[in-house]
């Protein structure tokens, strides 16, 4: 399944555990808390199970499976799809990428492809 580069339980901006991909539901939404999990070129399996479990619109899983989107910012209902360009020096020559977001009430999903540094220090602070 997938490539899950991080999946942490933050609560009042602290990171209070890592968690287990499979054991969202003993994490339920409440104030204070946000569930991020990253993801580096997740596979359709993983993406559909996170669709399932936090309610992702169909067009915004399509499109963060599939790389090559233009940057743009979709609202579905009360949960936002960010797709973003991301730019990286690799040996002296820029490569380009993707990050595709999703954020709702309690959870954030970062799903990267191509070219992108880590998001550990954006976790950290």
């Amino acid at each position: 399944m997938g490539m899950v580069v991080n999946c942490a339980a933050y609560e009042d901006g602290r990171r209070v555990a890592d968690i287990d991909i499979d054991k969202l539901d003993d994490w339920p939404a409440k104030d204070g808390r946000v569930i991020w999990i990253g993801l580096h070129e997740p596979d359709a399996e993983l993406l559909t199970k996170l669709q399932r479990h936090f309610g992702l619109h169909e067009l915004a899983i399509e499109d963060a499976h599939a790389a090559h989107q233009r940057p743009k910012l979709e609202v579905y209902g009360d949960s936002l799809f960010l797709v973003l360009r991301t730019a990286q020096l690799i040996e002296g020559k820029v490569q380009f990428g993707e990050t595709h977001i999703f954020a709702g009430r309690g959870y954030v999903i970062s799903v990267r492809h191509g070219a992108s540094v880590s998001y550990a220090e954006v976790r950290r602070r």
